[in-house]
């Protein structure tokens, strides 16, 4: 039997399954647990070994991606390299940009990890986290934000954009390289996500698709919005301006959030206004988009 102590996984007798707990940790930008990659590496290989045998039409790709390779960091690089590869830049030249990523930056992969296990935490469509690897385009996504955010620190701008190009095209994700983005994310669905140069989001943050994170008008400087941990964005939602969506906020889908929305609050509409108050618990990982989880204003217990 091997437990994960992060999150909801544990491996008995094959795949890693969900089980009953979740983490309630919440923190700012890449400051959450350190977890064991080389350990991790191997029970996700173990799965993949399972799963080869079980589906022998994907063995080609398993092994490409996982079996033949020496860590989770070279999986995620071989992984991404298959799936942004296009005629301006092949599979074998893309390879070595994000080999050096992801295994020169031990940081780099433990933060790719969070957000798989995130995936697998928060996610009842995903049941084994090797999925979010292979199948799951808004891990495959945010991957990609984290290599062109790499590169832009890197004064590498230039190749910095051009991943932004190519995440925009194959994932319709489109995420400024200069965005500071934390781990443990989910992005679910991720079909048109849109973030700002300035935006930040901290760890444990959980958006549906369709989301901007955008600015107003030509307004220079910190103009896109902060979302802070455990904050929950439900689809098709848009954050405008220099907007701060405080701790374990909840944003109703189809929402227009103009002004600041404090922590522990729910809000929905268009303009957004607070429709619940005093939510105790973390709506990024519980994932309960119901708008009345606390006193409603309606109630008068605010």
């Amino acid at each position: 039997m091997r437990i994960l102590i992060f999150g909801k996984l544990s491996h008995m007798n094959g795949l890693h399954h969900k089980s009953s707990t979740t983490s309630t940790k919440l923190n700012n930008l890449c400051e959450t647990q350190v977890l064991d990659l080389k350990k991790e590496w191997e029970n996700l290989r173990q799965d993949v070994k399972e799963l080869a045998a079980k589906e022998p039409q994907l063995r080609a790709l398993l092994e490409e991606v996982v079996l033949n390779q020496p860590c989770l960091g070279s999986a995620i690089a071989s992984r991404l390299a298959r799936k942004l590869a296009r005629a301006d830049m092949s599979k074998e030249e893309l390879l070595p940009i994000l080999t050096e990523v992801f295994t020169g930056s031990p940081k780099m992969t433990a933060s790719a990890l969070h957000d798989m296990l995130a995936i697998v935490e928060r996610d009842p469509a995903c049941q084994y986290i090797l999925e979010p690897l292979f199948f799951f385009k808004g891990f495959l996504a945010i991957s990609t934000y984290r290599v062109a955010h790499y590169l832009w620190h890197s004064e590498r701008r230039p190749l910095a954009l051009y991943f932004q190009s190519l995440c925009s095209e194959v994932f319709a994700v489109d995420i400024h390289p200069a965005a500071r983005i934390g781990c443990g994310i989910l992005l679910d669905h991720a079909t048109s996500f849109v973030v700002g140069e300035t935006s930040i989001i901290e760890d444990n943050v959980s958006i549906l698709h369709e989301v901007t994170l955008g600015g107003t008008g030509k307004v220079q400087g910190n103009r896109h919005p902060i979302v802070r941990s455990g904050v929950l964005i439900g689809a098709g939602s848009k954050i405008l301006g220099r907007v701060e969506i405080g701790t374990c906020a909840k944003v109703g889908a189809g929402s227009v959030v103009l002004d600041d929305v404090p922590e522990h609050c729910t809000v929905a509409g268009v303009p957004a206004k607070v429709v619940a108050r005093g939510q105790a618990n973390s709506p990024a990982l519980d994932m309960d988009q119901c708008f009345e989880d606390g006193p409603s204003l309606e109630s008068g217990m605010i």
